[in-house]
């Protein structure tokens, strides 16, 4: 069966994670610091630079994954029918509000190709209520190729060292 399995944080779950951020930083004061706005749940707003998910673990970015499972039968026919589907649908990640970079990711050992798209923190709230929009197409039409499996998707923080 192909699946397709939202891991890691859900719409729900993230704004249950940024109404705890926000909560803490609210009640502590010391756990953000101004300078851009955060998303928050809709009642809620509050400007930060960074949120501290714990003692110095902070991020000020938010990235949505698209990853799959390509096959490398028929000269890698899947893998080509995937780029496609990407080179028709990056654009439309790149004009996202608060989008920072758009990036891909191929090992042809795992055979595992995925899309990370990452955004400000104070933007991505607005993208996970568009449904990560254009997600539910790219999703249905990859998951049409054969030889692709394993369609899944992960909302995550990321941030460079």
């Amino acid at each position: 069966w192909r699946r397709r399995r939202d891991l890691f944080l859900g719409p729900t779950t993230m704004r249950v994670l940024l109404g705890v951020l926000l909560a803490a930083a609210l009640s502590q004061c010391s756990a953000f610091s101004a300078s851009f706005p955060f998303a928050a749940p809709r009642a809620l707003k509050s400007t930060v630079s960074r949120a501290e998910i714990t003692t110095g673990v902070t991020f000020d970015t938010v990235a949505r994954e698209w990853r799959m499972k390509w096959s490398d039968e028929d000269d890698k026919k899947s893998l080509q029918e995937i780029q496609k589907v990407v080179d028709d649908t990056v654009s439309k990640l790149k004009d996202l509000d608060g989008v920072k970079d758009v990036q891909r990711v191929v090992c042809g050992g795992c055979l595992d190709y995925k899309i990370i798209t990452s955004l400000d923190a104070g933007k991505f709230g607005a993208w996970e209520e568009a449904s990560f929009a254009p997600e539910t197409d790219f999703l249905a039409a990859v998951e049409a190729i054969d030889g692709v499996t394993q369609v899944e998707t992960q909302t995550f923080t990321i941030m460079p060292l």
